[in-house]
């Protein structure tokens, strides 16, 4: 059995490091930010089967000529923007939640997956992209006989 000592300034401290990142991470909204435009992260749900890992990328509002997908020493970068086009010079906005500006999620591949054969689309504001895996990670079913 090994004997901690108490320390009750580690409390505080912990204590104030968390109450300042409740306060950083209050004023690093987007929504509060200054300027006219955002940049923003586009949420991205990440599903793996057998066969491959699928990544599914929120990006409503844009065109898939914005958008890039590239693929460099193991790692998947999705990146783009999307910009505010407001062609009407009478409307006056009270209110904007939509964000805009540029963006750039990147992933690190496993190694299962083969860098060869990745596919992507872009339908309805959700771009798919699809990492298959290697032969030689899929899963094999051995047949046992039993005597």
């Amino acid at each position: 059995m090994t004997l901690v000592r108490y320390n009750p300034k580690h409390w505080l401290n912990r204590a104030s490091r968390d109450f300042d990142s409740i306060f950083d991470s209050f004023f690093d909204t987007p929504a509060l930010r200054a300027g006219s435009s955002c940049d923003f992260t586009p949420r991205v749900d990440i599903i793996e089967d057998k066969k491959s890992v699928r990544l599914e990328v929120e990006l409503p509002g844009m065109e898939k000529d914005q958008i890039k997908v590239v693929v460099e020493d193991g790692v998947l970068t999705i990146s783009g923007e999307r910009k505010f086009e407001s062609e009407e010079k009478d409307k006056n906005y009270l209110r904007t939640e939509r964000f805009y500006g540029s963006f750039s999620r990147s992933f690190t591949l496993p190694d299962n997956v083969d860098s060869e054969k990745i596919s992507a689309d872009y339908k309805n504001g959700v771009l798919n992209v699809a990492l298959a895996k290697h032969e030689k990670a899929l899963p094999k079913e051995i047949k046992v006989d039993v005597k």
